[in-house]
């Protein structure tokens, strides 16, 4: 299987880690001179670029967290003057203000070569037509996968996300060969395929699949291995650091190699914010060493995971970490789009007859798409008596108040009185049944 860059896919160890120490003390440089944010927390921590020195001296930074792109919003992070920035990408955000990452020239370049490693580690070369099924626009899949595709010299359908009979359709007519896309989406396209009479297996000479986006188990990848016959890799990336293009499984699948030499990864508990060491459970936290735009330093995901940093059998030094076991806060991934719980509940009690009981449930039928159900309690005068009219009128606004707000659609329901279970404790707000 080829390694799209031997030299720092597969560095010893000793050289890589030199070299992420060296580009360390940069970053921390750079930001120190040009964003007021890390002037002051470098300075609140007593810390300068002359005090980092090695790996072990990463403790000495603080951490950026998540409100800190809602406190900047929205080009409060950047440290270029917008004449630099070629792109903007945004994901879903906490306040319904989308967390926004900016990209110079350099920094598309350098997103080129870490897609096209992604894409390469999965066996796509050149020879290959990708079916590009992630959505364009502010997602940074669409144009994320689109750029490895691209430098790799791939041909790239750019078909986006919906329209699946026509997906189907012209995966056949264009005969390609790799499909990217969200795990849920294939399966989706894998049932389309069915209803129209296709023998996806037969007729379809797509081979392998990379997925990513959401959340996904090893009983999926089967699901989804048997029925579009496909080899299945999954990917990490998130819009802060750089969309995907951060880790990516090799044919060994046995964790995704971190591009490591452009993002420097550590593992800390939760709680105590203290670094732990490779094969221990915790929350994964990365520093940006070689972004222009928008670099980041020990930047908190929330995702729970395990580093490993033993040599990979594919030959790469990078170190891997395992899927995602879960999250230290409450964000859903619905979709490929992040959800979150208080927002939904902001937007709810918004508007008027709209009482503060409510669940949001999570579901993912079988070979379907996630689903999500909004289901809340209106105001009691609401059944005294029954005022259909108005229900309805309520259903709709709550339903449209909540795509505007999230960017994804979501089946309301809305209850009678005393409908929801109530708690002495704290309220199960979030029902999730998905098997992730």
């Amino acid at each position: 299987m080829p390694i799209w860059n031997p030299e720092y896919e597969t560095m010893p160890r000793d050289q890589l880690e030199k070299l992420q120490a060296k580009r360390l003390k940069e970053v921390v440089a750079r930001l120190a001179a040009t964003s007021p944010l890390y002037k002051k927390r470098f300075a609140d921590a007593k810390v300068t670029a002359d005090d980092i020195n090695s790996l072990d001296d990463l403790s000495r930074l603080p951490f950026t967290e998540k409100s800190d792109f809602r406190d900047h919003y929205p080009y409060g992070m950047f440290i270029v003057p917008m004449d630099q920035v070629v792109r903007i990408h945004a994901s879903s955000g906490t306040t319904g203000k989308p967390t926004v990452g900016g990209y110079t020239r350099a920094d598309m370049d350098l997103w080129a070569e870490v897609m096209a490693r992604t894409v390469s580690s999965a066996g796509v070369t050149n020879q290959d037509i990708v079916h590009n099924a992630y959505g364009y626009g502010l997602f940074t899949g669409g144009l994320g996968f689109h750029l490895g595709a691209d430098r790799v010299g791939a041909t790239v359908i750019p078909m986006s996300g919906g329209l699946t009979r026509r997906q189907v359709m012209l995966m056949e007519d264009f005969g390609a060969t790799v499909l990217t896309s969200t795990p849920s989406y294939s399966l989706v396209i894998a049932e389309e395929a069915a209803d129209m009479g296709i023998d996806f297996k037969k007729r379809m000479k797509v081979r392998v699949g990379i997925f990513g986006a959401e959340p996904w188990t090893e009983k999926m990848r089967h699901e989804i291995q048997e029925k579009l016959g496909v080899e299945a890799f999954d990917i990490y990336g998130l819009t802060e650091i750089i969309g995907p293009g951060v880790a990516v499984e090799c044919p060994q699948h046995n964790g995704m190699h971190i591009n490591e030499d452009h993002f420097l990864a550590e593992i800390i508990d939760p709680i105590t914010g203290e670094r732990l060491g490779y094969d221990q459970e915790g929350e994964l936290v990365f520093t940006t060493l070689t972004k222009e735009a928008m670099p980041v330093v020990r930047y908190r995901t929330r995702d729970r995971t395990i580093l490993h940093a033993d040599k990979c059998a594919c030959g790469r030094t990078t170190v891997r970490m395992e899927k995602i076991m879960g999250r230290t806060d409450d964000m859903l991934i619905v979709r490929g789009v992040n959800i979150f719980p208080q927002l939904i509940e902001k937007t709810l009690l918004s508007i008027e007859d709209i009482e503060p009981h409510y669940q949001i449930v999570i579901d993912r039928p079988k070979d379907q798409l996630d689903t999500l159900e909004v289901w809340v309690e209106a105001s009691p005068r609401l059944f005294q008596p029954i005022d259909t009219r108005r229900l309805d009128e309520l259903q709709t606004r709550v339903s449209t108040e909540l795509m505007q707000t999230l960017g994804i659609s979501a089946s309301v329901k809305l209850m009678g009185p005393k409908s929801i279970a109530r708690s002495e404790g704290k309220a199960r707000r979030v029902v999730d049944k998905r098997d992730l």
